[in-house]
């Protein structure tokens, strides 16, 4: 019983690489090898860090602070409107 199914799994895999092969315009039987190549070449430094002035670190900080001023000002506080509506019915 188990040599049918193995004999079965071993001509499926013989049919997929020989549809492989042909899709791959390779010969029959050939299996190609893939190889990653990569874009940049390996060095032996290490890249440095660029390095920003006092004055740019303190001008990006102020529009840090510029943009954190606004989100607050435009956050209202957190009340749940069931109070809120609580508070006009009893006042």
């Amino acid at each position: 019983m188990n040599d049918h199914i193995l004999n079965a799994i071993d001509e499926e895999i013989a049919r997929l690489r020989q549809a492989r092969a042909i899709l791959g315009g390779e010969s029959q039987g050939a299996i190609r090898k893939t190889t990653r190549k990569s874009s940049a070449a390996p060095t032996s430094e290490p890249k440095t860090r660029r390095q920003l002035s006092a004055k740019a670190r303190h001008a990006i900080a102020e529009g840090q602070r510029k943009r954190w001023a606004k989100l607050k000002s435009q956050k209202k506080p957190a009340v749940p409107a069931a109070a809120a509506e609580k508070e006009t019915a009893a006042g």
